[in-house]
């Protein structure tokens, strides 16, 4: 995607071959800055802390934060200490353990000599294979939304998100985003209705921010206001991302996901998930009971990031002093409330069957 006419990823090595740069996210959308990452502690940090966020780029980071350590320190002891402190930062995303087993499987067999360029080269593989996941998520989305568009005889096509699972939330692409980037350049008329997605405000600070700079139609909306809209026929789809999938077809997103898929459900309005096939964790048959829930920080909740009056970027208090709070990040929606799951692979139902159909080599 472009910033200001400039193309970029989420997160790419400098020239050097090994200075990992991202966006730091947090001061989207009113400032756009770029960090170094140059150690296991600034990756976990960026992690923990959420300069990078959605499952995707999660992983992505973390591969990178591996091959930074191998190259300070590439002893067993050391990529074992690694793949420890990178995997405690966030629970729910399983995308990060992905990436963390993925590169320590490589690694093991090789010499500690062998294991810094082996690990630079398959962090970067990762992000490309990652790039064209979700560029392939969005053709076979991009097919849900030609047929609704042939119905509407013209009409834009209203399709609701919830949080940020764009590009920011990837490599490139994104992937609730990638159909309707890919249906913008195909000329499809379409209108996002961005959830605001409180308590940080993904949707707010950055769907919004990439709808704006990708010249995409839309409207910000509190996240209370899609079942409203679906009651009056404002709503043609709902495409949302996920953090982890279960083997059945349960999917785990940003609070108040399960909210939009009941409301989706009550009021006939397809509801699919677009989900890149890491994001599925063969290992979970029950969704609700055995996805861990990230508890987050309270201030998230207390507390809204923005810019002020003078222009400053800074925090207001909403909520009274001495209030208690609670804050669950994610919520789990049980495959029969999905319509469908958008995958690299094609559009399957939500189940083990479907998920199998497409990915026979993991469905064991």
């Amino acid at each position: 995607m472009k910033v200001n006419g400039t193309p970029y990823r989420t997160i790419w090595l400098d020239d050097d071959g090994r200075t990992v740069k991202t966006i730091d996210q947090r001061w989207l959308p009113h400032e756009f800055r770029v960090v170094d990452l140059t150690s296991r502690e600034d990756v976990a940090i960026a992690i923990k802390d959420m300069w990078v966020r959605g499952a995707p780029l999660i992983g992505a980071t973390a591969a990178f934060g591996m091959a930074i350590q191998m190259g300070i320190d590439p002893s067993d002891a050391s990529l074992h200490e690694t793949w420890d402190i990178l995997h405690d930062t966030r629970p729910t995303a399983i995308n990060l353990k992905w990436a963390l087993d993925d590169m320590r499987a490589l690694l093991m067999p090789l010499a500690p000599a062998d294991r810094v360029e082996a690990a630079y080269r398959r962090a970067v593989e990762i992000c490309d294979e990652d790039v064209e996941i979700c560029r392939q998520i969005g053709l076979n989305g991009l097919k849900i939304i030609e047929e609704i568009a042939a119905k509407k005889c013209g009409k834009p096509v209203n399709i609701l998100t919830h949080c940020n699972a764009g590009w920011l939330a990837t490599v490139d692409w994104g992937t609730a985003t990638s159909p309707i980037y890919h249906a913008l350049e195909k000329g499809i008329e379409v209108h996002v209705w961005v959830d605001e997605t409180r308590p940080r405000n993904q949707g707010a600070h950055l769907t919004t921010w990439e709808m704006v700079s990708h010249g995409v139609p839309h409207k910000l909306i509190v996240d209370n206001a899609g079942g409203h809209l679906m009651q009056h026929g404002e709503v043609d789809l709902v495409i949302v991302g996920t953090d982890r999938t279960t083997a059945h077809g349960d999917v785990c997103n940003k609070i108040g996901t399960y909210l939009k898929a009941l409301a989706a459900h009550d009021n006939n309005v397809p509801f699919y998930v677009a989900l890149p096939s890491p994001t599925i964790d063969w290992t979970v048959k029950d969704g609700v009971k055995e996805i861990p829930i990230e508890e987050r920080d309270g201030e998230e909740i207390s507390h809204l990031w923005g810019k002020q009056e003078d222009g400053s970027i800074g925090q207001v208090q909403v909520s009274p002093d001495g209030a208690e709070h609670g804050n669950p990040a994610f919520d789990v929606t049980p495959s029969r409330l999905v319509t469908g799951l958008i995958t690299e692979r094609g559009v399957c139902d939500a189940s083990r069957e479907g998920l199998a159909g497409l990915f026979p080599e993991f469905a064991k």
